[in-house]
């Protein structure tokens, strides 16, 4: 990283057990010319992949639904979540990773893909960056029921609803997932579904 702003001083590992949670300390130089030293937490779980699967012939779109627990935490009562599908590259390029994890999670084989953005999910503490693409499907690329790994713990529900209903849970406040909202918002603005 090459920053003349920043002087990392110390990492200090605080979690390595599910993914990595690290205390820094460093020399921040302000705006107003000023060296500041702080001290933040930072959780690095790996960058992801996220998609908006969509059937321009039938308007329908597949999304999931999953329980997540920081959700049921905060508040979520249920604690399930409404997703596009999604997942951590691990060791995959975002393109392959998007693909395996459709497959996976929803049971369609998608051939193509196409990336339309990335973002930054919770740049404050997560330090995961999400590249965010967009799949056509129909019928006949269901290969599979789909739901996740069982070795991974997913119990995954796949959705098949009309892109209109989909719209209905963002506006009424049922969809909360910030991949998904900008997902739903991209293919509004870019007039995916006609």
């Amino acid at each position: 990283m090459d920053n003349n702003r920043v002087i990392i001083k110390e990492t200090e590992v605080l979690s390595d057990n599910w993914y990595v949670l690290n205390k820094i300390t460093f020399d921040y130089l302000r705006n107003d010319g000023v060296w500041q030293t702080q001290i933040r937490e930072s959780y690095d779980r790996g960058n992801g992949a996220a998609v908006f699967m969509f059937n321009k012939q039938t308007q329908n779109i597949i999304l999931i639904r999953q329980f997540r627990m920081p959700s049921f935490l905060n508040g979520n009562e249920s604690g399930f979540l409404i997703e596009t599908c999604a997942g951590l590259l691990d060791k995959d390029n975002p393109e392959d990773c998007i693909k395996k994890e459709i497959r996976e999670e929803t049971g369609y084989q998608i051939q193509k893909v196409t990336k339309v953005f990335e973002a930054y999910m919770t740049p404050g503490a997560v330090t995961e960056q999400l590249h965010c693409f967009i799949a056509e499907y129909s019928d006949a690329m269901k290969l599979e029921q789909g739901g996740g790994l069982a070795h991974e713990q997913e119990d995954i529900e796949v959705l098949e609803m009309p892109f209109t209903d989909a719209i209905e849970l963002l506006n009424t406040g049922k969809i909360t997932d910030a991949k998904t909202i900008m997902l739903l918002q991209y293919a509004i603005i870019h007039k995916l579904m006609g």
